[in-house]
């Protein structure tokens, strides 16, 4: 029988407390060789909500699976009819100051690169380059018979065409891009098969209970090895996909620094847990730096 993943971390025992004190962040970018981890708490500012942080999509939403997704076409139809919803906000989202202050630093030399656990996109829209999606991305799509890959854009038209006027009102969107909708709301969605083959198409992105490809979680670690220091932005490290190179960065002696105003799974093991919007965080450690951010040089 397989078993639901962990979607949920509840803390235990005495945590290291969050501090407001950013200073050693920007120690550690002025050192330069930082490598960052990014996870859904980033993109908040953007207005794609958080998993867990307060309101987060957790609360009342639990994400589709990959046992879910592959062996029911009516759990298909659900999630391609949400996403269908989701995507057109979820597509139309934008970099905010910690996306455009990461990617800020990058051509500044200061860090080794970009990790992020989100599938928005976002920081390679804000100009991040070479960047890894741990969990994939939103954007594009892919055959699970043929492996005919494709974009998420050219699906949405196709999904326009078999849905004319498909406009429930949803009572929220999810960090997945999912939107909540009733069954009543998405009976009768047309899902739309592989235009090679016929086949099923799934978002290219990594499901809640399947696995992370080895050559890319392999990709992460050589980044932490080569890495100066870790600092984890917008991430409670629940999942263990994330909180690996955190326990890893930690054995090999590399300085953790986290940014998230909650909690982490990953506290015990960093220096510090800057408790403070991330935003704010990184634009303030971008003016102490004098490192312009989105071509505006800081005061």
């Amino acid at each position: 029988m397989r078993m639901r993943p962990t979607l949920n971390w509840v803390p235990d025992g005495d945590l290291p407390p969050g501090t407001t004190d950013w200073v050693p962040v920007a120690d550690a970018l002025r050192s330069g060789g930082v490598l960052v981890l990014s996870g859904a708490g980033i993109s908040t500012e953007s207005g794609i909500p958080d998993y867990r942080g307060e309101g987060g999509s957790l609360s009342r939403h639990t994400p589709m699976t990959y046992q879910e997704f592959v062996s029911d076409p009516q759990a298909r139809r659900r999630y391609w009819a949400r996403s269908h919803l989701g995507w057109r906000v979820f597509g139309g989202a934008r970099p905010n100051t910690g996306h455009l202050a990461v990617a800020a630093f990058a051509r500044h030399g200061l860090l080794s690169g970009v990790i992020t656990q989100n599938v928005d996109g976002l920081h390679q829209a804000a100009g991040s380059a070479d960047v890894v999606e741990l969990h994939g991305s939103l954007g594009r799509i892919v055959c699970l018979s043929c492996g005919a890959a494709g974009s998420r854009r050219g699906l949405a038209r196709r999904l326009e065409a078999a849905n004319p006027g498909f406009a429930p009102v949803a009572a929220g969107i999810n960090p997945d891009g999912d939107a909540d909708l009733t069954d009543d709301q998405v009976r009768g969605f047309q899902v739309v098969p592989c235009a090679r083959c016929g086949g099923v198409l799934k978002p290219d992105v990594v499901f809640f209970g399947e696995t992370v490809p080895p050559q890319r979680v392999e990709q992460c670690r050589e980044a932490v090895r080569a890495a100066a220091s870790l600092l984890v932005l917008g991430s409670s490290l629940t999942v263990m996909s994330g909180l690996r190179f955190v326990r890893q960065a930690a054995r090999e002696g590399k300085p953790v620094l986290i940014v998230n105003r909650d909690p982490t799974r990953g506290d015990r093991e960093a220096l510090a847990r800057v408790a403070l919007p991330l935003g704010q965080v990184l634009g303030g450690v971008a003016a102490r730096l004098g490192v312009p951010v989105d071509g505006v040089r800081p005061d």
